[in-house]
């Protein structure tokens, strides 16, 4: 049986060595560690849209974050921290438009203080320089904001994350193929994956990574892998300041620890508007830009996820708050003033909305970390919200890591595994 199982082996015809399921940032990242590890591995990059990064690669407020957020040890902090230099870094080497900005992070309320002291602590212990600042030093960064304190964070930055990816694919060597939807995939125990596209082409491939994004959850089932969470969707909505000469970088209040949402903040961009959110809403589609798109099957699926109730039940009140801020302009400039007073419902201009593909367990936990699973001849990226974008070098090079050895374990007889660089 052994034998005939070698033999068909080496009868298979591969497409290529490596298929990566998703043409964001992090498929792309972890296409460009492939062929930079191991020259010689042919990489496939499937993408169901005409182009990358249009999700939530390209939909987000282009921030590279310091880490000053995550708990130290966690795969947050550490990719955050490592992937803000890299990103600066390969930004210069590629002539991307970026900025080292620095941000302040504002208490606005005395219930603030003791987490925001947190915070100083946590970023300490991340390796991230920080300054705290009284009420009154936040004006020497930013004039028209108020708070009872800040602190300022020196490393975080901004830059183009769309240009990032397209710079990655074409410096990856691997092939991508655009307007390709994954439809199907069959597995078989030494025979690496077949995967059907809706167009109906067939590729080949010894390993599959999933980098699916607001879809990746599915495409693990789709493989025969039971991930162990739901992807549910979470729009978060973006103002566009009119009068952006209010704000000169970038602005965040102090977090809630409960919940893996930053609040609304206001963020300078590269292009030198300010953008103004996001808030945090249940969407009703894995890419529900809007109320009016409206998916049955999806939301179905979203609510017949027990984790889906749990988090309603646990934090209604919160989201409450959101869905106001959501429906009402009057509401979300309310909150937009406890950092910045000056601003009125007339300087909000509607801007384009990002969905967040958040992991969620059955018993209703919010994956707060990097989730990466393996299957047969499968990797699996199955959580990878903010700051993955800032971390998608060092989180592609993981995923590099564990594909590569797989390939390596599964090289048959006679044919020599990649061989990795260094």
């Amino acid at each position: 049986m052994e034998e005939v199982r070698a033999g068909l082996v080496r009868s298979t015809v591969y497409d290529c060595d490596v298929l990566v399921i998703g043409g964001g940032i992090v498929g792309l990242s972890t296409a460009y560690a492939i062929t930079r590890a191991a020259p010689g591995t042919r990489v496939t990059v499937l993408e169901k849209e005409p182009g990358p990064a249009r999700h939530q690669t390209g939909r987000n407020s282009g921030v590279i974050h310091s880490g000053v957020y995550y708990r130290p040890g966690s795969l947050k902090a550490r990719y955050a921290v490592r992937g803000a230099a890299e990103m600066v870094k390969f930004c210069a080497e590629y002539g991307i438009d970026h900025a080292v900005t620095g941000k302040l992070i504002v208490a606005t309320d005395r219930a603030e203080l003791p987490r925001l002291h947190a915070l100083v602590q946590r970023g300490r212990e991340n390796g991230i320089p920080v300054r705290e600042l009284s009420g009154a030093q936040i004006q020497e960064y930013e004039p028209e904001v108020r708070g009872l304190a800040a602190i300022h964070v020196g490393t975080t930055g901004i830059c183009d994350y769309v240009a990032v990816a397209r710079q990655l694919a074409r410096a990856s060597g691997a092939e991508i193929r655009y307007g390709a939807e994954v439809h199907r995939v069959d597995r078989r125990p030494g025979l690496g994956v077949a995967v059907r596209t809706r167009t109906g082409d067939v590729l080949r491939a010894r390993v599959l990574v999933n980098c699916g994004g607001l879809h990746c959850d599915r495409i693990a089932r789709l493989t025969g892998d039971d991930p162990g969470m739901r992807i549910v969707p979470f729009r978060g909505e973006y103002y566009e300041l009119a009068r952006p000469k209010l704000v000169r970088g970038l602005v965040y209040p102090v977090p809630d620890p409960a919940f893996p949402f930053l609040g609304v903040h206001l963020t300078r961009g590269i292009d030198g508007g300010v953008h103004v959110g996001p808030n945090a809403v249940p969407a009703l589609a894995r890419e529900g830009y809007g109320w009016g798109v409206v998916r049955p099957r999806e939301l179905g699926a979203t609510l017949a996820w027990p984790g889906s109730w749990r988090i309603a039940r646990r934090h209604w009140r919160y989201g409450a708050g959101e869905l106001r801020r959501s429906l009402s302009r009057s509401a979300f400039t309310t909150a937009v003033r406890r950092l910045l007073p000056a601003v009125t419902e007339d300087d909000l201009v509607a801007a384009p909305a990002g969905v967040r593909a958040q992991a969620v367990l059955a018993d209703g936990t919010l994956v707060d970390d990097f989730l990466i699973k393996e299957g047969a001849h499968a990797v699996h990226v199955l959580n990878a919200p903010s700051p993955a974008a800032t971390a998608s070098l060092p989180i592609g090079r993981e995923v590099a890591r564990r594909a590569l050895a797989m390939l390596a374990d599964q090289a048959p007889p006679g044919r020599p595994a990649p061989r990795r660089a260094g």
